[in-house]
């Protein structure tokens, strides 16, 4: 019979204010895992009064360390202290599933999302900036395997320093429902859309590059209004941007899947991504996808979405038009990309670096 592996995980990001890109990929390859044989996963977090906002539930049980946020990551990075295993119990493999890595006597996996913090620190705060180095550094010296969501995050690590033979390839997958024409019209109604609009879905933050997309489409032929939906991350991204955008927030699943479905085309020129999970939640709703270029969006959309040079609006602007005259055929190679990624992947990958450390 199979022993278990036994993973102390943590999923402290769930508590934050914007959980992320790294939350969703924490939470759902903890889900995907969850049912397979041969591994047992125990969540760790900070100690914190509440549980997550529903939308950012773990599905595994977690403990709870002595020590609360902010102050939990600072602990990690320069006390070394607490390790996750005194709260989990005996583990054989603990997971760091963000930039942050936890000290621990037992072997260390980190998933590291992107490296975005050296390509274009201007986008970043001074405190961030200074976290993110202590972060990589720590990540030289403590992990035994770092799992990289895109080959261009791969690249950036081996740049940093990070040896090649440390690094594992985890593609992350796509969680979605198909949203029904009920579900178009009632989320158009409830949010006041118009029919015909133009989407962007994540965090407002600098490097998503919100600035330069809503200056293309002031410059398309026809300036559908601009749609934004995400929780607000921090900087001035959403400043100035004219009467054409309109902030929604975040936006809970149950309606995220029509939003994407009722949009005329979808829009992600972000400046650094470690992988672009919206472009492939767009993709699955059958919704054309322009994206970067030259990024691990490229990668992600696979040749099924137009790209875009972010830093250039008229090729942004350029790049919106050519989506939307391409509509049937890029919503077809969408849903045929979105069908390769999947969490249950993601899940063997992951389980797969565990065993190599056991």
């Amino acid at each position: 019979m199979m022993v278990a592996v036994r993973v102390a995980y943590t999923l402290e990001q769930c508590w934050h204010r914007v959980p992320g890109g790294t939350g969703v990929a924490a939470l759902r390859t903890a889900e995907a895992m969850d049912g397979m044989d041969g591994v047992e996963l125990i969540g760790v977090a900070g100690k914190h009064a509440e549980p997550p906002h529903a939308e950012w539930m773990p599905t595994i049980p977690w403990k709870q360390l002595p020590i609360a946020s902010p102050w939990l990551y600072e602990s990690w990075l320069h006390l070394k202290w607490p390790r996750p295993e005194t709260v989990t119990g005996p583990v054989d493999v603990v997971h760091a599933t963000t930039l942050i890595p936890c000290p621990t006597q037992k072997p260390l996996v980190v998933t590291l999302h992107d490296l975005a913090f050296l390509h274009n620190p201007e986008n970043f705060t001074r405190h961030g900036i200074r976290v993110f180095n202590r972060s990589l550094t720590l990540i030289k010296r403590w992990a035994d395997l770092v799992l990289c969501c895109s080959q261009a995050t791969m690249d950036d690590c081996v740049t940093a320093g990070i040896d090649s033979d440390r690094l594992r390839h985890v593609p992350l997958g796509v969680e979605f429902e198909h949203a029904s024409p009920l579900d178009i019209d009632r989320v158009r109604s409830e949010y006041r859309l118009p029919e015909r609009y133009l989407l962007f879905v994540g965090t407002v933050e600098p490097r998503k590059n919100l600035r330069r997309l809503a200056q293309a489409v002031a410059r398309l032929e026809e300036p559908l209004p601009l749609i934004v939906a995400g929780a607000e991350g921090w900087g001035d991204a959403n400043v100035g941007l004219g009467d054409n955008v309109r902030f929604l927030g975040f936006i809970p699943k149950t309606d995220l899947w029509a939003l994407y479905a009722g949009a005329h085309v979808f829009c992600y020129p972000s400046v650094h991504e470690g992988f672009g999970l919206p472009v492939l939640e767009a993709m699955a709703q059958g919704t054309p996808v322009v994206t970067s270029g030259d990024t691990a969006t490229q990668e992600a959309a696979d040749g099924a979405a137009v790209l875009v040079d972010p830093n250039d609006i008229d090729d942004i602007a350029r790049g919106i038009t050519e989506a939307g005259m391409r509509r049937a055929e890029l919503s077809t190679k969408g849903r045929h990309r979105v069908a390769q990624a999947t969490w249950h992947n993601t899940a063997e990958l992951t389980l797969a670096a565990y065993g190599e450390l056991v």
